[in-house]
């Protein structure tokens, strides 16, 4: 009898093993989305032109405004940055001095469009 009930024990601990849940499958990476852009927001030339300073400020780039005050202090070109603060930088930006990737890094630093 005892080995009828140790059959039954091991049969079942074997069954449960076969035929128990399995580990989950790896989950198949989704594409990322980019995060949703801020809401834009329209300026005008008089409202950008009040942010000239080192520690405020905006620019435009084709018609975009841009708060760029968190990366002055970080801008490989100094203060260079500060030429045209408060002001139209679409000329300097797209200079042979930057590398392709400031094009991307300035996303971050927009905050709406010029309004004509």
């Amino acid at each position: 009898m005892v080995v009828i009930v140790l059959a039954l024990i091991f049969c079942f601990l074997v069954g449960a093993l076969v035929f128990g849940p399995k580990a989950s499958k790896p989950v198949a990476k989704t594409i990322q989305q980019p995060p949703p852009r801020k809401a834009s927001k329209l300026y005008t030339k008089a409202e950008v032109s009040l942010h000239n300073i080192k520690t405020d400020c905006w620019i435009i780039i084709k018609d975009k405004v841009y708060d760029v005050t968190p990366y002055v202090e970080e801008h490989p070109g100094g203060d260079t940055i500060l030429r045209h603060a408060g002001d139209d930088s679409s000329e300097g930006f797209y200079g042979p001095q930057h590398a392709t990737r400031v094009f991307d890094m300035v996303d971050e630093f927009y905050i709406g469009e010029l309004r004509h």
